[in-house]
């Protein structure tokens, strides 16, 4: 069998339609609104791929016309991630379609072996044509993954962040052997299990012993979430300054959204630093020869993204960024 040769797919933009608003002669002109973004009426929509591989996949993408006007002169060009050869890239449909009628061409694609864990694709169908609705181009895509996502965010810990006073050793919150105090926590109220309130969320201190797992240094686990709210939350704090990244929301019907967030280092940055808000501080760390900088603070963090508060959350990507430490993540209404 020979390997499909990968052609870049056909792009187009999109042209957007401008109203000109002419004032009467001798009256003022206020300001035009702008114009709003016209909707879409081509719906294109893309099958499911068969992910375990290596495979030559069949892919069907249909583009329905919904629009009043006749459509005609389609193409549609077919894309999967980077690397993954599709033959052929574009096609062309002859023909014209009235309101209601669609069309539907097959691509194959050439599916890599299978990864192990949870992985998520992304393909993309783009349509070209002239009437229909008149924006000339419309895009669909279609999110398929393979293997689960970590049933909660305490299956993904993968680092010590608390230990006690009486054995510090088995902390390494930042690289270097250090990590909080159990008893200076708790004189501040982060017990486990206790609850925190921040940004409109309820979250939970970690539940666990000092000195075992209790957070996540993201690195883009994907972590099942479920719930409606108007914002995201997440606990955390930052080793170095550069703790920010983007995590992206997957939804019940197949949807996402990303957000961008960070955490200021657990010391030494601004409180405010990346917009983030202060949770609590504590005094002095723990090091790997006990206790000690008992005079500078090491702080704990909230941060939050928007969500989509009219669809349900399924799971959250985190940041590809191990400087983004997280204890909890939960949604306020």
């Amino acid at each position: 069998m020979r390997t499909a040769r990968l052609i870049n797919p056909l792009r187009a933009a999109a042209v957007a339609a401008a109203v000109l608003l002419v004032p009467a002669q001798g009256a003022s002109a206020a300001p035009a609104p702008p114009a709003a973004a016209a909707t879409s009426l081509t719906e294109v929509t893309v099958s499911p791929v068969d992910l375990d591989g290596p495979v030559i996949s069949t892919v069907k993408v249909t583009v329905k016309n919904s629009a009043p006007q006749r459509l005609r002169s389609l193409k549609v060009a077919f894309a999967g991630p980077v690397g993954w050869a599709v033959q052929p890239s574009v096609q062309s449909v002859s023909g014209s379609f009235a309101t209601g009628a669609s069309a539907s061409v097959t691509f194959r694609i050439q599916v890599p072996e299978k990864r192990s864990g949870f992985v998520i694709r992304t393909f993309t169908a783009t349509a070209t044509y002239q009437g229909g609705d008149g924006l000339n181009t419309a895009t669909g895509t279609r999110t398929d993954r393979s293997g689960s996502p970590q049933a909660n965010l305490a299956a993904a810990y993968n680092g010590v962040a608390i230990t006690d006073e009486s054995a510090t050793t088995p902390g390494n919150y930042d690289g270097e052997g250090n990590s909080f105090s159990a008893q200076k926590l708790a004189a501040v109220g982060l017990t486990p299990g206790a609850k925190v309130d921040a940004l409109g969320a309820t979250l939970t201190w970690p539940d666990v012993p000092a000195g075992t797992k209790d957070n996540v240094a993201s690195a883009g686990q994907a972590v099942s979430l479920a719930g409606q709210g108007s914002e995201l939350v997440f606990l955390g704090s930052g080793v170095g300054s550069g703790a920010t990244g983007t995590a992206t929301v997957f939804y019940t019907d197949g949807t996402s959204t990303t957000g961008s967030f960070g955490f200021p280092n657990w010391s030494f940055d601004a409180l405010d630093a990346h917009g983030a808000t202060l949770v609590k501080s504590t005094d002095g760390r723990n090091r790997p020869d006990g206790y000690g900088n008992e005079t500078v603070k090491y702080s704990v963090f909230a941060h939050s993204i928007a969500l989509d508060p009219s669809r349900t959350v399924d799971f959250v990507v985190l940041p590809a960024n191990g400087n983004v430490h997280l204890f909890d993540m939960a949604i306020a209404s």
